[in-house]
């Protein structure tokens, strides 16, 4: 029963593109009020530090900006490309940059995030 579960759960988020602690998504991001969104609404942000195609935000620094975790099996399409993570998990980015969710955004349309620390931006879309 339980494989069951998590089989229609698996198939249901692989349909959806809906995010899932440690299943990631299976399609990029989208357009909304003119900045980009993950696939389930939540304002999606770049690292100043960050060098193109490599991620530098880990550990702690990952728990307050979580990356934007790829669907195994995700294909970069257009421009969306996959970074690789240490820990062996894939993330997406846009033009190169690694993109990250906000563990204080709590709902869709929040973007406290912005400009924290003078190195944190909104993606523009």
């Amino acid at each position: 029963m339980k494989y069951l579960m998590v089989m229609i759960l698996a198939l249901f988020w692989s349909l959806t593109g809906v995010a899932h602690a440690g299943y990631g998504v299976t399609k990029p991001a989208y357009a909304e009020n003119g900045m980009m969104v993950s696939a389930t609404g939540m304002t999606l942000y770049t690292f100043d530090k960050d060098k193109p195609g490599s991620s530098t935000c880990v550990d702690a620094c990952a728990a307050i900006w979580p990356p934007y975790l790829a669907a195994t099996g995700s294909k970069p399409v257009g421009d969306f490309t996959l970074v690789a993570r240490g820990d062996g998990k894939y993330q997406w980015a846009y033009k190169g940059k690694p993109l990250y969710l906000y563990a204080q955004d709590k709902a869709k349309g929040d973007k406290s995030g912005d400009k924290v620390k003078e190195v944190w931006h909104i993606v523009p879309y």
